[in-house]
């Protein structure tokens, strides 16, 4: 996935109101930047530290930029959390992603019961859903999800477990937007309840695929699958 547009380089002063974020432009404006993570942003929230923002193209908006990227220990971490869904998408398509290849039909936004899922597809042999998560806490060498208490994330995992139940595969995608890390497993600490219903739902078939992502200010491209540590 490649940048529509070149981005404007700054650096973080501050992100509030989880949706917001200061930044100063290299010609020392200030401008508020739109952030679309709403998690904690844990590891993920150093001032001063360089970052990128992608202009909005709608003059109306009431934020000029949208907050892409910062950089952490020499590394560029992804914090836009519309990306994965589009990411994982393009690389179904091109048969980059191990297991999830070979796919006739590929579609985004599929419904199942009261949840939307973010891919689903199909060939003569199966059908399957995918919902993907985006990843940028960092806890030594793991990636962990989630970094802050997400119930909509636990529906997610048992509504998978029905879909694998009514004889469709079910896969939940992590897709990391860093490259400092080796491994991915839940964040116990933090959503004890999510990192159990992941464990059941992997017991009940649910698969469960984690890919990183190479940020760079040019685009975004997942480039391998790293071991899960349960």
């Amino acid at each position: 996935m490649q940048f529509a547009s070149p981005l404007v380089h700054g650096r973080l002063i501050q992100r509030y109101k989880r949706f917001l974020a200061d930044v100063e432009l290299d010609n020392g404006e200030i401008v508020v930047a739109h952030t679309t993570n709403s998690g904690s942003m844990k590891s993920c929230l150093v001032p001063g530290a360089d970052v990128y923002l992608s202009p909005s193209p709608d003059p109306n908006r009431k934020t000029r930029f949208t907050w892409e990227m910062i950089l952490i220990n020499g590394q560029w971490v992804g914090i836009n959390t519309a990306w994965p869904n589009l990411l994982a998408f393009e690389a179904i398509q091109k048969n980059k992603i191990p297991t999830l290849n070979r796919y006739t039909l590929i579609k985004r936004e599929v419904k199942f019961g009261d949840s939307r899922f973010d891919v689903y597809c199909e060939n003569e042999f199966e059908r399957c859903i995918v919902e993907v998560k985006n990843v940028t806490l960092k806890e030594g060498e793991f990636a962990r999800f989630p970094d802050a208490v997400t119930e909509r994330g636990q529906k997610h995992l048992n509504t998978l477990m029905e879909v694998k139940k009514q004889g469709l595969r079910a896969v939940m995608l992590y897709v990391i937007q860093r490259m400092d890390v080796a491994y991915f497993g839940p964040a116990y600490v933090i959503d004890p309840v999510y990192a159990q219903t992941l464990k059941t739902a992997m017991e009940h078939g649910v698969e469960v695929i984690a890919m990183q992502a190479e940020v760079s200010p040019f685009g975004i491209e997942l480039t391998r699958q790293i071991p899960l540590v349960l």
